[in-house]
Order: C-alpha cells, then structure tokens, then sequence
C-alpha cells in the first residue's frame, strides 16, 4: 500500500504536466512557439505539444482580416490648405514569424507609416483634385503601406479615406457652391418639364385639330354619299316611271295630260315667272275632251 501511494502521485504529476501543455490551436489562429527563448517553429490549427520547460509560446497571432481606424491626422495640400484625413486600414498576418519579429509594434507602426504616407501624397496635390481624387489616393497608399509591411508579415488589402475635413470657411463655401449647383439642376429640370409639357399640349392640339378636319371630312362625304343616293332613287324612280309608261303604250291625249299635271305642279310652287308652252291652247282642248268623257260616265255610274 505505502508504494502504491507514491507511484499514483507520480503518475498524477504526469498527467498534470501532460495536460498543461498539450495544446489545441483553433482555426485562424497561429502559435509562434520558442525553446529555449529561440524560435523553433509555428503551430497551425489542430493538437499540438508543448516540451516541458524548455518550450513556450511566445505569440499567439489571429490569421484573420483586421480592421484599423485611425485617428484624424492633419495634412497641408499643394496650395497650402491643411485638412484633417482620418484612415482606415484592412490588413491580414501572412507570416506570424516576421509579425512578431520584425516590429515591436506593428499597429503603432503601420500607424505612422500610413500619417507619413499621406502627408507625402496629399503634398503634391490640390484640395480640389484630394476632394476628388479619393479613388487614387486609396490606390497609392495601398500599394506604399503593402510594399513596406511585407517584412513584417503584413499584408494591406485595402486603405479607405474615411472623412476628409478641410477649414470651416471652405466648407462654408463648398457647402454654398453646392446649394447654387443644386437650385440650378432643379432650375433645369423644370425648364426641361415644362418644355416637355408644352410638346405634349402642341402634340395634343395638333391630334385633336386633325381629329376634328377627319370627323367633318367623314361627315362631308357621309352627306355628300347621302344625297348622289337620293339623286339616284329619284332617277331610278323616273327611270321605272317612264319605263312603265312606255309599257302601257300611252295615247296621245294621256302624255298631253301628264304634261299638263306637270305644268300645274310648277305653276304651284313660288316660281315667278312661268313659260307657257305654244301648244298650251291644244292641252286646253285636251282637257275639255277629259270632262266631257268624265260627264258622260257619271251617269253610268249613278245607274
């Protein structure tokens, strides 16, 4: 029993020793692992053990996209205009060795380098062209900050100017400038609604003007179909007369009668002046020949 004692204790040891420095690296992660105060190699995801004593980490670095926003830091233009520009750095851990052997502050440091580089892009431009030059500036910066990091293991993916502030009086006057570029586009855009309204007017006059020539054209030839149809029905009418007068082989006292209803009905109209025909003496006896004929069938009809 005395030497089972010992050995449990010893064997608890081991497993405590054995506990402590077995070590998990999780994803996006790196172990930059040292002996003897030297560095021996750098854990990646998974298990891994540390040797007792002579072994430790000495860093451990996220292999994660990082964010970094700067201060406002104060920059002088070509024309002599100092504004405050304030950053934004994306940046990721490449070589967890070189991040931390090569700088002892690697923010501090990309931090400075980004104040300097700004300085020294912004010096060489105008404020109009820094205010409208966001996209080449970012681009510059990128290609600076990501060439002199490379030896610390660190890779820029992307620089953003996140504000850029020149003094009050030139934001007043910007702000006025705007306001005046502002009221003249709404100036135009009206100008330009109103003279599309006046065309679509015009156009609606000029549809409706020639709609209306098109319905009293319509209602012309409707009128003038109208009246060549009547013309017709009475030539027709004259025609299927004369054809059935023709057929009834008429008698000579019958035409002359005919021709003297004729001249009563226009004797009877508002005609001021009536012709006589030269044979009117001759119609006259035709009709003295018609009543008698007429007396002497009346009594034949009274019998």
């Amino acid at each position: 029993m005395e030497k089972i004692i010992p050995i449990a204790i010893i064997v608890l040891l081991v497993i405590v020793v054995i506990a402590k420095n077995v070590r998990v690296v999780r994803q996006g992660k790196a172990y930059v692992v040292e002996r003897l105060g030297k560095y021996t190699q750098t854990w990646g995801a998974g298990l891994h053990f540390k040797t007792p004593i002579f072994e430790k980490v000495a860093r451990i670095v996220s292999l994660k996209e990082q964010v970094v926003d700067f201060p406002p830091q104060p920059v002088i233009t070509k024309d002599n205009v100092t504004m405050q520009i304030d950053t934004v750095i994306y940046f990721e851990i490449t070589d967890p060795k070189s991040y931390t052997y090569g700088v002892e502050n690697p923010l501090l440091a990309i931090e400075n380098l980004t104040a300097t580089t700004l300085r020294n892009i912004i010096g060489e431009m105008e404020l109009d062209q820094t205010l409208t030059s966001r996209d080449t500036i970012n681009s510059k910066m990128r290609v600076i900050l990501d060439e002199a990091t490379d030896p610390w293991g660190i890779k820029i993916n992307r620089v953003e100017l996140k504000n850029i502030l020149p003094p009050r009086e030139i934001q007043n006057a910007m702000e006025k400038q705007m306001k005046a570029e502002r009221e003249r586009r709404e100036s135009i855009l009206r100008a330009e609604g109103e003279k599309k309204a006046a065309i679509l007017r015009a156009e609606g006059e000029r549809e409706s003007t020639i709609r209306r020539a098109d319905a009293k054209k319509q209602a012309a030839i409707l009128e003038a179909e109208g009246q060549a149809e009547a013309i017709l029905k009475v030539q027709e009418a004259t025609a299927e007369g004369i054809r059935r007068l023709n057929a009834a082989s008429p008698s000579d006292p019958v035409i002359r009668l005919r021709a003297l209803e004729a001249f009563t009905a226009a004797a009877d109209g508002k005609a001021t002046k009536i012709i006589v025909p030269s044979d009117i003496q001759g119609i006259a006896g035709l009709i003295s020949a018609v009543k008698e004929v007429a007396q002497t069938e009346t009594p034949t009809e009274a019998e």
